[in-house]
């Protein structure tokens, strides 16, 4: 980097940090730690930029800020990042319910290792029909290597042009060995409200009636995206309109999504009292409660909510306004406690963009939803089941469920050539989901209850 150039950097970023300080009032102390930092940054570029083995050109120097940046924010924590002007417009395309790839949700996983790991994978896309699962452990991208790679570096080796050929190698939850999926990139557009099977003759429509003998209903979310409230308020006046007694609301494997979309759902279900706060260091506490007349089912409806282990953010924000006001009971097992905020800044004239962590998700109850790298299994975070209705499922027994997941939903005759299964298969007992037995046995009982007393 040419002297004049330094000097320029540093006369910028004396600037920058000047402005800043001034206007956040900084004891002089800080304001010297502030610029001991900037001096540390450019001095390392300064000298990676002379005396490297190679010489640099803009976009690697680029490339090397980002992974500096981002590298800090990672150990702050694992939801934190800086997002480039390429993956900043992917991520817009993202929220809005429409995007390129192969339809997988990943994460780096802190608890397991700080692993690229599959969060969930999106029904009816690629990822999907190759066998992708949820936990899998990310390998390789195209034969190249994950470890220590970041969120953004996958999604921009993942992402790319329709049609074009891809391999992801993936570890299986409980597996010994990897295995290569192969799968065709294509435009994603994500549905997010589903039923238990589809329509027999309508592949593309779900069938939201799981019990007609008692008339629960069943309607899964699967993220909570732009289009989601309104999805799921579809299947609710469809369930009405077909009588529905009772209703089971999975958000088993739910990564989450938007906080307003989650405000929006559990208002279909509340009419009054608090939904959630939001509380952060250096910002006025927000808060989001119920709206009187909006509630689309009476409270005397019977309602159980089914969460695992990997129930996040906002599936949890649902599950947890619901149980603390006794509007439904919380089956399954106890969620992944990721109640954290975090904000999106525009930077570079709103080209790219930091999301950082800046408060977390509080219940109605006032307890904690996060759960930190520090804490321990009998410190208070995420959502846990009611009483009498935990569900504890075997790392086998996992497995099989998402397996048994995938293939319900599979449409029929779309999908790729299923290898025959072997003889032994024909004679193995089927699947048995504990937690949706569970959830329909309680709301059976309430049913039954409702209609003795109102014959």
């Amino acid at each position: 980097m040419p002297r004049w150039n330094l000097a320029w950097l540093l006369g910028i970023c004396f600037i920058v940090i000047l402005g800043y300080a001034v206007s956040h009032s900084a004891p002089p102390r800080e304001k010297d730690q502030d610029y001991e930092l900037v001096r540390l940054v450019v001095d390392v570029l300064d000298e990676v930029d002379h005396k490297y083995v190679r010489p640099l050109d803009y976009e690697t120097r680029r490339k090397l800020v980002e992974d500096m940046v981002n590298g800090g924010l990672e150990r702050l924590d694992a939801h934190s990042s800086f997002i480039n002007a390429r993956d900043y417009k992917r991520f817009t395309l993202n929220s809005k319910g429409r995007f390129g790839g192969v339809g997988i949700e990943i994460q780096v996983d802190p608890f397991n290792g700080g692993q690229l790991t599959v969060a969930s994978p999106m029904i009816d896309t690629p990822a999907y029909e190759a066998g992708v699962l949820a936990g899998d452990i990310i390998l390789k991208i195209d034969g190249k290597s994950t470890e220590n790679m970041r969120v953004a570096e996958a999604i921009e080796l993942i992402t790319g042009e329709v049609g074009k050929k891809i391999v992801l190698t993936v570890l299986h939850d409980g597996d010994d060995e990897p295995v290569d999926l192969d799968m065709k990139r294509a435009e994603i557009e994500i549905q997010s409200v589903l039923g238990d099977v589809r329509k027999a003759g309508h592949p593309k429509e779900w069938e939201y009636m799981l019990d007609a003998e008692n008339k629960i209903g069943y309607v899964r979310v699967i993220t909570f995206g732009e289009n989601t409230a309104n999805e799921l308020r579809a299947a609710i006046e469809q369930l009405q309109k077909d009588g529905a007694r009772g209703l089971v609301l999975d958000l088993r494997t739910n990564p989450g999504g938007l906080l307003r979309s989650a405000v929006d759902i559990c208002r279909y279900f509340l009419d009054e009292g608090r939904i959630v706060s939001t509380k952060g260091r250096n910002q006025q506490e927000e808060t989001y409660d119920a709206k009187p007349g909006a509630a689309l089912l009476p409270k005397d409806f019977p309602i159980a909510v089914l969460v695992n282990r990997l129930s996040a953010s906002a599936s949890e924000i649902v599950a947890a306004a619901l149980q603390d006001h006794k509007r439904a009971v919380v089956v399954g097992e106890r969620s992944y406690g990721k109640g954290s905020v975090q904000n999106i800044i525009e930077m570079e004239g709103h080209t790219s963009a930091l999301k950082l962590t800046t408060a977390s998700y509080w219940r109605p109850s006032g307890k904690n939803i996060h759960r930190f790298p520090d804490m321990k299994e009998g410190d208070e975070w995420g959502v846990k089941p009611d009483p009498g209705f935990e569900v504890k499922l075997t790392t086998p027994e996992r497995r099989e469920y998402y397996t048994w997941r995938r293939e319900r939903n599979i449409v029929p005759g779309k999908g790729p050539a299923r290898p025959a299964k072997a003889k032994a298969d024909k004679d193995k007992k089927p699947f048995e989901d504990r937690a949706l037995n569970k959830a329909l046995d309680y709301l059976r009982g309430q049913v039954k209850r409702t209609v003795s007393s109102n014959p």
